[in-house]
């Protein structure tokens, strides 16, 4: 339960970073001519996705806490190299989250350039790209 737990924390965690940096991002790109009308549901956007980031944070401080007392039981019922790999497991288990995304992300932004350029060749040559 605790590693299910943490695997949707920590994806909501990158989730709403994300979303927080394209708000950000968008706002960056906005000129100060902007109408205001148009900057203010991204300001509003951009706190409410803060707020739900701090309290993504907050549950993965909780899901820390969990981590520990999972760990302190494990440690009495598993061998020190269990133990060991249990501690390696929960590490990576993170981390690969982590890694799978900015590969998504990757992916996600080269199929956006790879349709970008074939819009530019225009009808005549996309089929040739195809």
């Amino acid at each position: 339960m605790f590693i299910g737990d943490l695997d949707k924390v920590v994806s909501l965690l990158l989730s709403l970073s994300g979303r927080l940096l394209r708000v950000e991002t968008t706002l960056d790109t906005l000129d100060s001519e902007t109408e205001h009308h148009e900057r203010l549901p991204l300001l509003e956007k951009k706190r409410q996705l803060m707020r739900q980031l701090s309290e993504a944070q907050d549950l993965k401080d909780h899901v820390d806490r969990r981590e520990q007392a999972v760990s302190r039981v494990l440690a009495r019922c598993l061998s020190p190299e269990q133990h060991r790999d249990y501690s390696h497991f929960v590490k990576m288990k993170a981390a690969l989250l982590v890694e799978q995304r900015q590969l998504e992300d990757k992916i996600r932004l080269g199929e956006e350039q790879l349709r970008g350029l074939r819009e530019s060749l225009g009808p005549e040559n996309k089929k040739s790209t195809e």
